[in-house]
């Protein structure tokens, strides 16, 4: 299994390790600590060496940040962890806070006391997330402490190790971009800038540029590395040896220099010599900045070169990514015409992530194509766990999927040529007439987002408002994105690209993104419908007078006909589940082995 069921929640810890915590602020000459989910490489997705976050509070939520005063300690959630962190931290303990509409930058002025001085991990923190601390703080006569080592390392006294994952090409086949043409345009941007080099800091940049993929952290295929791109000279990967094999060495080699990752302050300061460098304060941890103005040297604030060009996938990526839905679509089916023969309450939720763990690594043999790891750890939620957006079960909260149910299962998969993301909701027996009301309402907002047509400089927080109006006008809504950006054999939920309400970021062909509105009633059911979708030139309209973009669909796995209410949809919308359904009866019916899932897939994609 690719999936552990252990509950990695510890909340009975948290009285006890915050006590130990403020135990050190004297010797540091603090009054508060920050405590975030990110590493040292800003990721979503961290080795368990850097679950702080986690480690302190209980909460395993893949965003969140904590407080820790000597008299509050404060854990800072957006929409989707609200349920989740109740179920996770001690409530006498800690407090809960709101990440999205009052942040720490913001809480502190309001909460903190006068002179109030905050330590932070400057490896940590970006440029961008210290500059609002500090604003913050001078608001009210404090101020920020840079400390040169993290007390919470002091105290986690059985730390797990640093991975070491293995690295792998990512071939130019699946690639469909030579390392060496990335590299010229990272460095084109490096000298628009006027730039004598840039720091890579994100992973993902790493790993696309370079045209390689690690195993470092779970179900997110990139090595933990950074890389130095001069504008003149060989770049230099700051990859640890441990992690390469005497092929992969060989293959950098003839593009850029390897080094080990303790050298890199160090050659940091020595691009610093020749010029300017250039950071992306989103990404970049604070201490980086830091090392090079201590240098002497000017830092060029840009967005990082690779973020767009890594969004924006190239025709080869489209191809397998199309491919990978493909194969992914027949394992899916695979597992839900298994889930419909299933009595209601004979499976818990466990099995049903086995079953469709088992599903894809099956399909990918028979496929020659096999699965690398999920995408992230799959939501397998019935009743009242489908309503915590990102639920996963242990081997403590398993339950059955009994009649009457809805059932959200929500996962993914990482296959060479591309990643997958799919949600479905299925009926459980007979559900009530409102959860199809509520699964209708939500099948018009992702129609809505499927059949879109928009302009070109469309950013994602315009058409995020199309997926909720039919929710919005029944007094519902979601407390999550609409959609995220997804990587190409890389990290599930990739920027700059989204669909939400705070996404500025102009939609741009090639991008891959989901398309998942949901609806949400804690304890009692949830509902999401997800597939994903890419950006592409829309066909000309006849006495139409500007270029226009839409969305093509990468995902194809039938919609639950049986929570679908007709009369809400218009005509419109029926046509395009219709045609949704004819057109993945046709492409995965050929792919599909057994005589009885055929049949299964024929009755499941019948026409409303």
């Amino acid at each position: 299994m690719l999936q552990s069921f252990d509950n990695r929640s510890a909340p009975q810890f948290g009285r006890e390790r915050v006590a130990s915590l403020r135990a050190r602020f004297a010797e540091h000459g603090i009054d508060g600590f920050l405590v975030p989910r990110a590493d040292e490489y800003q990721g979503e997705y961290v080795p368990a060496s850097a679950e702080r976050l986690s480690w302190l509070t209980g909460f395993t939520g893949s965003a969140g940040v904590a407080l820790v005063t000597q008299s509050q300690a404060v854990v800072f959630v957006d929409g989707r962890y609200t349920t989740q962190l109740k179920e996770q931290v001690d409530p006498a303990v800690f407090t809960g806070g709101d990440l999205v509409n009052e942040p720490p930058h913001l809480w502190l002025p309001r909460n903190a006391v006068k002179g109030f001085r905050l330590g932070i991990d400057p490896w940590l923190h970006t440029a961008a997330e210290v500059r609002r601390l500090e604003k913050a703080l001078a608001d009210i006569g404090g101020s920020l402490v840079f400390l040169p080592s993290n007390p919470l390392d002091a105290i986690w006294t059985d730390r797990p190790a640093e991975p070491l994952g293995q690295v792998a090409i990512q071939k130019a086949e699946h690639a469909g971009t030579l390392a060496t043409d990335k590299i010229e345009v990272v460095v084109e941007k490096v000298k628009e800038k006027g730039a004598a080099a840039v720091v890579i800091t994100d992973p993902s940049s790493v790993a696309w540029i370079f045209n390689i993929r690690g195993q470092d952290v779970p179900h997110t295929p990139h090595p933990l590395a950074r890389a130095i791109v001069p504008a003149e000279g060989r770049p230099e990967i700051f990859l640890d040896d441990r992690k390469t094999n005497v092929e992969v060495r060989a293959y950098l080699t003839q593009f850029a220099e390897q080094r080990p990752p303790a050298d890199f302050l160090l050659r940091l300061k020595a691009f610093a010599d020749q010029g300017p460098v250039m950071l992306d304060p989103e990404l970049a941890p604070l201490a980086l900045s830091r090392a090079i103005e201590s240098a002497g040297c000017k830092v060029v604030e840009a967005p990082d070169p690779a973020k767009l060009p890594r969004a924006c996938k190239n025709r080869t990526e489209l191809e397998g990514s199309a491919k990978a839905h493909l194969q992914d679509g027949v394992a899916v089916v695979e597992f839900l015409h298994w889930l419909d023969q299933q009595p209601a309450g004979s499976v818990r939720e466990i099995r049903t992530v086995q079953a469709l763990e088992a599903a894809r690594t099956r399909v990918g043999e028979r496929m020659q194509n096999p699965l690398r790891d999920i995408s992230f750890d799959t939501i397998s939620g019935a009743g009242e766990h489908a309503a915590i957006m990102h639920y996963r079960v242990t081997t403590e909260s398993d339950r059955l999927l009994n009649e009457g149910e809805l059932f959200l299962i929500d996962s993914g998969a990482q296959y060479i040529n591309g990643t997958t993301d799919i949600t479905r909701t299925v009926a459980i027996g007979e559900v009530p007439e409102d959860r199809k009301r509520f699964f209708t309402l939500v099948l018009k907002g992702m129609i809505a987002i499927s059949t879109a047509r928009f302009p070109k400089g469309t950013r994602g927080c315009d058409l995020d408002p199309l997926a909720r109006i039919a929710l919005w006008k029944a007094g519902g809504d979601y407390a999550h994105g609409t959609g995220h950006g997804v990587g190409s054999y890389l990290s599930v939920h990739e920027g700059p690209q989204r669909i939400a309400r705070l996404s500025t970021q102009e939609l741009l062909p090639g991008m891959i993104l989901s398309n998942e509105p949901g609806y949400y009633r804690p304890g009692h059911y949830g509902i999401r419908i997800e597939n994903l979708i890419h950006v592409r030139e829309a066909e000309e309209i006849e006495g139409g007078d500007i270029p226009m973009l839409s969305f093509e669909t990468l995902t194809w796995c039938p919609i639950d006909r049986r929570l679908v209410l007709p009369e809400l949809l218009t005509a419109e919308e029926r046509d395009w589940l219709n045609g949704y359904h004819a057109a993945t009866r046709e492409k995965l019916m050929p792919l599909i082995e057994k005589a009885e899932v055929r049949e299964w897939l024929v009755r499941a994609t019948e026409p409303l």
